[in-house]
């Protein structure tokens, strides 16, 4: 008997779409001291068939996750957001602003400043209500966006923004789900959830973050009448084509699992085999799944490095994989870098030029063995 209910609407009538099997806590790095075993968890997303909500089924583990350092292509997207939102006449000097800010870090407030607009003190109400990747963090989703309504003024906008359930089916990205990330939102669902809680989405925003990023913003649904703009009629059209809300459709991710996970366990063992040194970079969540899918150690990967301190002294999760610094990296040099996070790309050719000065070249870890559905 099904004894799960939805963290949006209550109901119980749903599917299990993707199972991961038993995962480490990706929030967690070990010091590189334990020797483990770490502790496993189950890791599954359950689709909603009434909200059509896809969730992190179930969450035992305790969030400890070291704070990363904000990517240059997160700065930029934000900066890019504010302009296009401030553009759409939504963000008027003088406006209050609640912020609920995602834990791995990251805020818009200096940059709403600038346009002179101020945080609101404490609970206050508030004109704008900011959410940038936080509320998938939110273990209840209904109680979540109802505290963020009840906050918003009457004639106030709230901003959710949120990797789109459409780019994780269509590009494959089933290392999105998590723990710790309770909800993967499709724009079909949440306009479905803002509906709930007196809300009505009326324009949207697309951004190449994570592949594909969407901005939402809704008012009360009683302040008049409201006809959403091309963007986000664009959006629910999109997501109605690939059928977002259709448990056949999100099972589609489990055969993605296993192919990316040979895809890179190959790469990494030939490159052995050939003798090349390859090391990582972005010790990032997403990339604890793959590698422990992958049965990757540091056999096959000695390091992987990041520009975090935090993580600094620690291992990934569920692996012998040791985190060092950049500096370790261009030292050891490297004739390839797998890069775990996509988005960094442009970032770090820049920022270590060292790595292909001495002809090494960068390999986008997550675009091995992908073969994205047309849609």
């Amino acid at each position: 008997m099904n004894t799960y209910k939805c963290r949006a609407c209550r109901r119980d009538a749903g599917h299990v779409v993707l199972d991961l099997g038993s995962q480490p806590a990706c929030d967690y790095f070990p010091l590189l001291g334990d020797p483990g075993p770490d502790p496993v968890y189950p890791l599954r997303m359950w689709l909603c068939s009434d909200c059509g909500l896809a969730q992190l089924l179930e969450d035992p583990t305790v969030p400890e996750e070291p704070r990363g350092t904000e990517p240059a292509a997160l700065v930029a997207q934000a900066v890019d957001a504010v302009a296009r939102v401030a553009a759409a006449g939504l963000l008027p000097a003088g406006a209050r602003v609640a912020e609920y800010g995602s834990p791995h870090g990251g805020s818009w407030l200096d940059l709403l400043a600038e346009r002179g607009l101020r945080p609101a003190d404490g609970t206050a109400q508030a004109d704008v209500i900011l959410d940038c990747f936080g509320m998938m963090h939110a273990p209840d989703q209904s109680d979540a966006l109802a505290e963020r309504a009840g906050r918003l003024a009457p004639s106030g906008v709230i901003l959710l923004e949120y990797h789109s359930l459409h780019t994780i089916i269509r590009l494959g990205q089933w290392n999105a789900l998590r723990h710790g990330h309770y909800a993967y939102y499709s724009t079909t669902a949440l306009c479905a959830m803002l509906a709930a809680a007196g809300l009505t989405a009326r324009m949207a925003w697309r951004f190449d973050l994570y592949g594909g990023t969407v901005l939402l913003a809704a008012s009360h649904s009683g302040a008049g009448p409201v006809i959403p703009d091309a963007t986000l009629i664009a959006l629910l059209a999109a997501e109605a084509r690939t059928r977002v809300c259709d448990p056949e459709v999100l099972r589609g991710l489990s055969r993605d699992v296993q192919t990316r996970a040979m895809a890179l366990h190959s790469w990494l063992a030939e490159s052995a085999r050939a003798g090349r040194t390859v090391l990582g970079y972005g010790a990032a969540s997403r990339a604890v799944a793959l590698l422990k899918r992958a049965e990757v150690n540091r056999d096959l990967l000695p390091a992987v490095a990041d520009a975090s301190p935090a993580k600094l002294g620690r291992r990934i999760p569920g692996t012998t994989i040791p985190v060092v610094s950049p500096a370790e990296l261009i030292a050891r040099r490297p004739d390839e870098v797998a890069l775990f996070v996509s988005d960094l790309m442009a970032e770090v050719r820049v920022t270590y030029p060292e790595i292909e000065a001495r002809g090494g070249r960068w390999v986008d870890a997550d675009a091995l063995g992908r073969a994205p559905a047309e849609f």
